[in-house]
Parts: structure tokens; sequence; C-alpha cells
């Protein structure tokens, strides 16, 4: 190309983003693209879900089983206009909003079922920083 920059939905840019979290700034890909659809490449790869796009793995959570499911055009123009109305009654760049939200959402502790002589007990772990940007995109998406 010639020295231009890719925007995301050709609006956007990704280059003065900033990930607050360090935890989560190794999981978190603001890789520019221009339409947010790998083709699930980084299917058989461990871990290769951090390096797509962000905006694609929101936008994937939104296929949700049932009515939504496989339907990625519809999801890609659905986060497309939420994009232009953050723009428009932020001013800020969408993208930005997003990481936010997404340092905002994910959770940094959850319980989990120890069983000790029969009984039951829930014991507080510290969540992966994969799990917690997934689990803060399907909050996100829900």
């Amino acid at each position: 190309m010639d020295g231009k920059e890719i925007k995301i939905f050709g609006k956007w840019s990704c280059m003065n983003i900033d990930i607050k979290d360090p935890g989560l700034k190794e999981y978190i890909s603001l890789k520019p693209v221009f339409v947010p659809h790998s083709h699930g490449r980084h299917e058989h790869r461990r871990f290769g879900k951090s390096n797509v796009s962000i905006v694609e793995r929101l936008i994937n959570q939104m296929m949700r089983p049932g009515k939504n499911a496989g339907k990625k055009h519809l999801a890609i123009n659905i986060v497309m206009k939420a994009f232009e109305i953050i723009c428009l009654k932020t001013g800020e760049n969408p993208i930005q909003v997003l990481i936010r939200a997404i340092e905002n959402a994910a959770p940094r502790e959850e319980t989990t079922r120890i069983a000790y002589g029969g009984i039951l007990y829930h014991v507080s772990v510290d969540v992966a920083p994969q799990r917690r940007v997934d689990l803060a995109l399907r909050f996100i998406a829900d």
C-alpha cells in the first residue's frame, strides 16, 4: 500500500490504543484489519485466539447459538453500528472504549469446588488472563 494506515471498518485506527491492565496486554490483539474475518485460521494453534483481532472476537461472541448462529455478516453490521453510535455519543475511538470495557468487565477471581473428606468447599482462585478476556467478551456480548 502507499503508506495508508489500515483502519477497522475503514474508520477507526488501532494505533493509539492503550491497554492499562498489564495482565491482559498479551491476550488482546489490536492487529489492524480491513474486515475482521479470519475464517478460523487460529483454531488449531494453542493460544491462537490471542492473535485474532479483539473486534473479531467480539463479533464471534455475538453469533450465539439459536437465531443468530453462523450469521457473521449480521454480527459485523451490529458491531459496526454500535461503534458508530459510541463514536457519535462519546467522541472517542470506539476501539479504546471496547478495550476499557474489557478491562472493567474481566473478573480477577472466581470460585471452584474442592472435595475434601466428602464435603464440597468453594475456594477462590485467580482467573487466567486468556479466560479473563473470554469472559469479559461473553459478558459484553450478552
